[in-house]
């Protein structure tokens, strides 16, 4: 199988590593791609909301499956003109996919299928913000609805820092307050059947404690040893399967991942977002742990036969991702900066993602965006896969680099989470 990855971050090169080890894959592309990602897959210059230029792509490739990893091409539609041309895609249409491009689209597809979520209002005027904030009262939690690049979420207690995020939005939804431990949980579908994956966390804000601005994730890990049990059976009934029937119902199927952002509140579980591919950084935990060869599970996405697959394998082992950022990120992260240490990271256990990278004019590797790598490691429980993960962040140095040092530690002690 020759297999076209479109992407250029973490999560595609998690999803590049596993397919590079799979024997079935017979050759592995990546477009645009990165430095690290250049280790296992030939990369290809393309514009990745081009639909007409990754199916010439694919189609020079001769792709027999083309996987797109992050969320605006999706929402682009890119996934269209390669089904059209009878190539194979992991990834939903462009109307399916506005399950991540706008909120309140998510939100009129959970009130159709009765998926337990926030209440909330769908504002597009300083007046009705206004009121929707008064109507909920702190803490306050504003989503621009559309894509944000995992940043457009703000949760405060200040009242005018939430009216000032909402006005720089064109549309926004203002919705209550979730209380309670957040679960990720991915699925895969072919638009009927629905497989969930192994649960995780990530932690979306830049300093230890969950302090300071959000990001797009700063690490993660799994299993979740305080997740109650059953919770994944519980999501596959009530969220993940009535999701993909109503938007096979609207006569939009999705095809591909669907992520469900979930808080576990005092109430029971709700939905906090859902996003409509693989998330990062929570994919290079559940990609470390999974033991089934994933070329075969995405392509019975793309061609309709996922419910002819046997269960998933999962190794009992553990894993942990710490993101390793830029100066400045993520407000105007530093970048052009020479990274070392790589090999000696992966010399000791880790498996380094890289996110943000690029390569130099004399081989060597640079820093190209805000969050720059994903130090990954598994281990026998938690403990020991986050000390091999933060093993390797202290092999590793560029300029300015920024990391948490809390991801995972409480799990790994033991502690039930509030």
């Amino acid at each position: 199988m020759k297999v076209l990855v479109i992407g250029t971050g973490a999560r595609e090169h998690a999803l590049c590593r596993s397919l590079s080890q799979d024997p079935a894959v017979s050759e592995l592309h990546c477009a645009p791609g990165n430095a690290g990602i250049a280790r296992v897959a030939a990369l290809h210059p393309v514009d990745q909301l081009d639909g007409a230029a990754v199916t010439a792509l694919a189609r020079e490739l001769g792709a027999d499956l083309v996987v797109v990893g992050p969320e605006a091409p999706l929402v682009a539609g890119v996934a269209e003109p390669l089904r059209a041309a009878g190539i194979p895609v992991f990834g939903p249409g462009k109307e399916a996919a506005q399950l991540e491009g706008s909120k309140a689209f998510a939100k009129d597809v959970m009130a159709a299928a009765g998926v337990p979520t926030a209440r909330s209002y769908v504002c597009t005027t300083p007046e009705e913000a206004a009121a929707a904030l008064d109507a909920f009262g702190a803490p306050y939690v504003v989503k621009d609805d559309g894509l944000a690049a995992g940043k457009g979420v703000v949760v405060t207690e200040d009242r005018a820092a939430a009216l000032e995020h909402a006005a720089a939005c064109e549309r926004v939804v203002i919705e209550e307050y979730l209380d309670g431990p957040e679960v990720s949980l991915f699925a895969i579908t072919d638009g009927t059947t629905v497989l969930p994956l192994v649960p995780a966390q990530d932690f979306k804000r830049a300093l230890d404690g969950d302090r300071g601005p959000n990001t797009g994730g700063m690490g993660a890990y799994s299993p979740l040893p305080w997740a109650p049990e059953g919770l994944v059976a519980e999501v596959l009934e009530s969220v993940l399967q009535p999701t993909v029937d109503e938007l096979h119902h609207r006569g939009t199927p999705f095809s591909g991942l669907l992520y469900a952002g979930l808080a576990l509140t005092s109430r029971g579980t709700r939905v906090i977002e859902f996003n409509a591919r693989f998330g990062d950084p929570e994919t290079q935990v559940v990609l470390a742990r999974l033991r089934t060869p994933l070329a075969g599970v995405l392509l019975a996405a793309a061609d309709g036969t996922l419910g002819e697959l046997e269960p998933l394998r999962w190794s009992e082992e553990a894993a942990v991702t710490v993101v390793m950022a830029s100066e400045g990120y993520p407000a105007s992260p530093r970048t052009g900066d020479p990274i070392e240490g790589l090999d000696a990271a992966e010399a000791d256990g880790a498996s380094v993602l890289h996110a943000g990278t690029r390569s130099g004019p004399a081989g060597e590797v640079l820093t190209a965006g805000g969050r720059v790598l994903s130090v990954t490691a598994v281990g026998a429980d938690l403990a020991e896969a986050r000390a091999k993960a933060y093993a390797g962040v202290a092999e590793i140095s560029f300029k300015g680099a920024q990391h948490r040092t809390d991801i995972a530690a409480a799990a790994a002690a033991g502690q039930q989470l509030p």
